[in-house]
This record gives structure tokens, C-alpha cells and sequence, in this order.
């Protein structure tokens, strides 16, 4: 019902308001995206680089470094919580309102971390107060990406559902492009000027994007569909609930969906750099471009990606990304295992430019079809983000571990991670029940 009502209400907006409103929308829910991002690749490269020996005793270098990436992946313990209070809240209260909040716990927590004092000055508190914004911040991060692809999703007509949705996914990689090209040129005079305290820089620039976001943000109407359905049907008391009643198989496909994909993703943006950093001596200056060449290539395939799920649909596209990346594992740990320039640009244009964009351009209308508008925000934000605690933060963490324990410094076992990454995500693919709620295929 609330699909036939959404159209009809497109229909009565002109053109140019209809256009007026898809253009709001579009920057609210990139700007998000972006800002998140942009966050995850800072932290990531300066966990892998900086964080080791500012934060943590450095008399120890492989275990600081793990402890680093500890505190990355304690962000993605709270990601749940986040996903699954905030998913509630916006099927209470509307999705507008949990676009601003999360993106404020968001922002704030980024520019937070700029400014923590070191170890040298705090001794054990820096890491303590690390760890305590980074759980704050993963409050926001958890509910992030499904007010945003339930935003988008919902503002979009019937044949245009699969392209927006993809919105989320190109304001990740903006922000990739942004960070990566910050790093960048933050390096250029060697790691030096960021042990020196140059890495809070980009840190604290953050504050520009909380303030435009926010203004962004305010500006957008809620979605035509919620408001429909909060206006002439009953909104469950409990959403969550009202999902292990009667939408469970949707719950579990977003759920394993998010599994496959961000251990795909996380290898390709998270583990591939403290690989190279650690294990094979390149450059921060090296990885921070590598990942601005494949975020380049990215922006331009996200919307390709878009348009082929309003072609095909969103399923084949998230499959057809499954079995590429289970392909590219072996070549992909190859080449970074060459610690050649080229090969490793090579390596993420192809893992980071190409594939994660392949698997997550769909999942913005792949993921939100799983479930009626009543519930779309809660089941979006809770199955996503438990399977995202599980495998992103947990799955970088455990191949670095596995490189570091094995003789050799073997990539065999991340190879192995990453194929079955794969299959889990075709086959929760495969389990599509988004017919169920929506009179598109997308």
C-alpha cells in the first residue's frame, strides 16, 4: 500500500520540486556516508602507522600494533547497539531525525580524537579515553548506513530504487578519496610529520564536514513512504519483535550479507594496509595513494553499479561482485605480496576501485526490500550491523594475526578467509526475499 501511495505522491510533485527534493536527499545521505569513511580510512591508516607508538608502550611494535588495531575493532562492538537502538528510533520517530543524530555522534567523536592527549603524556589513560570515544562513535556508525540507504531507498520511484540506493555507497568511497588524499599529502615529507603530530590534523578538519552535514541534513523532508505509513497504519510497538515474527529470513539474509561483504571489504581496505606496512615496509605515502587511485576509480563505478541494479536488479549485481571477489583473493594477496608500487595499485584499483564497490552499490536497495516500511529501519540497522561487528571488526584483527603467527609470514589462510567470505554472501544473496514487500525487482 505505502508503495502505491509513495508513487502517487511523486506523481503530484512537479518535476523541478521532485528533482529539488532527490538533490537534498542525495547530499544528505552522501555526506554521511563520506564523513564515516572518511573516519575509517584515517583510523585505519593511522592505527597501522601512528597509534602503535603514540597511544601504546613502543617497546613492543608487533604487539602495539595490535593493540592498535584492537581499538579499531573495539569501535565495531558497539556498532550493534547503535544499529539496533537507533533502527528502533527511526522506525519510532522517522528517519530524518536519526540521520542527525547519529551523524553528530559521528562528527564530534572524529574531531575528539585529534585531540587526544599521547602516551607520553597520559600514559594509560590516552588509550583508555581512545577506546571510550571510539565506543561512542560506533554508536553513531551503527546506525549510519541504514538511515541512510533506508533514507534513499524510500525518497526513490520504483524504477530508480537500485541506483539511488547506491548514494551510500559513493559517499563512502568521497570520503576514502578525501582521507587517502589528505594522508597523502600529509606524507609527502615522510612518516616523520605525522609521529610529530601532523596525523591529528586531518582528525580535527573533520568539524568542517560535522557542520556542513548537519545543515544538509536539516534540510531534507522525511520519506514519502514513512510518512504514509505513520499516518494511516499502526506503527509496531516494538519493531525488532514484530521482525522475528514474521520477517526472520529477511533478518538473517542482511545479516549474513554483511558478514561476506565487509570481510571482503575490511581485507581490501583495512587488512591490506597494515600488511603492507608491516610486513612489507611500504610507505604510508605509498598505501594512501594506492587508495586514492582506487577510491577515484570507485566514484565513477559506483553509479555504473546503480544503474545496472535498476537494469538487472540488485541481487545479480551483489552475486556477480561474490564471485569476482572470490576470483581476485588469490591475485589479490599476490600482488601485495610483491611490495611492488604498481602491483599493489593494481591490487586495490581492482579489490577497492572495482569489487567492494560492485558488492555494496546494491546493497542499499538489496537491503532495505527485505523488510515493510514499518520495519525496513530496524531490520536494516540490526541484521546489518551485528554481522558488521562480526566479520569488519573482528576479521582484519584475526588475518593480521594469521600472517604474524604463521612461518613465513603466509597470506594462504587470508586467501582462504576470503573465499569463504564469498560464498556466504552469494549464497545469503541467493535467499532474497524482497519480493515479498515490493512490487519491484530492485
Amino acid at each position: 500500500m505505502s508503495t502505491i501511495i509513495n508513487a502517487a505522491q511523486q506523481v503530484a510533485e512537479s518535476p523541478s520540486e521532485q528533482k529539488a527534493r532527490l538533490r537534498k536527499v542525495a547530499a544528505a545521505t552522501i555526506v554521511g556516508s563520506m564523513l564515516e569513511w572518511y573516519d575509517f580510512y584515517l583510523y585505519a591508516t593511522m592505527a597501522s602507522i601512528v597509534f602503535a607508538k603514540i597511544f601504546f608502550d613502543p617497546g613492543n611494535p608487533q604487539n602495539a600494533t595490535l593493540l592498535a588495531f584492537s581499538t579499531f575493532a573495539i569501535g565495531f562492538i558497539a556498532r550493534p547497539f547503535g544499529g539496533i537502538l537507533f533502527g528502533h528510533l527511526g522506525d519510532k520517530f522517522g528517519r530524518k531525525r536519526m540521520l542527525v543524530v547519529t551523524f553528530c555522534l559521528m562528527g564530534i567523536c572524529t574531531t575528539l580524537i585529534g585531540l587526544i592527549p599521547d602516551y607520553a603524556t597520559w600514559g594509560i589513560w590516552a588509550p583508555v579515553l581512545l577506546v571510550v570515544i571510539r565506543i561512542i562513535q560506533g554508536l553513531g556508525a551503527g546506525a549510519e548506513l541504514a538511515a541512510a540507504a533506508v533514507t534513499s531507498y524510500e525518497h526513490a520511484s520504483e524504477d530508480k530504487r537500485g541506483s539511488q540506493g547506491a548514494w551510500p555507497a559513493l559517499g563512502l568511497n568521497l570520503g576514502l578519496l578525501l582521507s587517502s588524499l589528505t594522508v597523502y599529502l600529509l606524507t609527502l615529507p615522510g612518516d616523520e610529520f605525522l609521529l610529530a603530530g601532523g596525523w591529528r590534523i586531518p582528525f580535527i578538519f573533520s568539524i568542517v564536514l560535522v557542520g556542513v552535514g548537519l545543515w544538509v541534513r536539516n534540510s531534507i523532508p522525511e520519506t514519502p513512504d514513512y510518512q504514509e505509513v505513520r499516518e494511516h497504519e499502526p506503527l509496531p510497538k516494538l519493531p525488532l519483535l514484530e521482525i522475528f515474527r514474521n520477517d526472520l529470513k529477511g533478518l538473517l539474509v542482511v545479516f549474513f550479507v554483511a558478514i561476506g561483504y565487509n570481510a571482503l571489504s575490511y581485507i581490501f581496505k583495512a587488512f591490506s594496509l597494515a600488511y603492507l606496512t608491516q610486513y612489507k615496509g611500504v610507505s604510508a605515502n605509498i598505501t594512501s595513494l594506492s587508495v586514492t587511485i582506487a577510491s577515484s576509480i570507485a566514484i565513477f563505478a559506483v553509479p555504473l553499479f546503480g544503474h545496472l541494479c535498476d537494469k538487472w536488479s540488485s541481487k545479480s549485481v551483489l552475486i556477480a561482485g561474490g564471485l569476482l571477489s572470490a576470483i581476485f583473493a588469490y591475485p589479490f594477496m599476490s600482488l601485495l605480496d610483491t611490495g611492488v608500487n604498481s602491483w599493489i595499485y593494481i591490487a586495490l584499483g581492482v579489490g577497492t576501485g572495482l569489487l567492494a564497490p560492485l558488492m555494496f552499490a546494491p546493497q542499499g536497495s538489496f537491503l532495505s526490500r527485505q523488510f515493510p516500511t514499518v520495519t525496513r529501519s530496524s531490520g536494516v540497522g540490526s541484521g546489518r550491523e551485528v554481522g558488521t561487528a562480526l566479520s569488519a571488526g573482528l576479521i582484519p584483527l584475526w588475518a593480521l594475526s594469521l600472517v604474524s603467527t604463521s612461518p613465513g609470514h603466509s597470506t594462504e589462510g587470508v586467501v582462504i578467509i576470503m573465499v569463504v567470505a564469498a560464498l556466504i554472501l552469494i549464497v545469503a544473496a541467493c535467499c532474497d526475499q524482497g519480493g515479498k514487500h515490493s512490487l519491484s525487482r530492485n
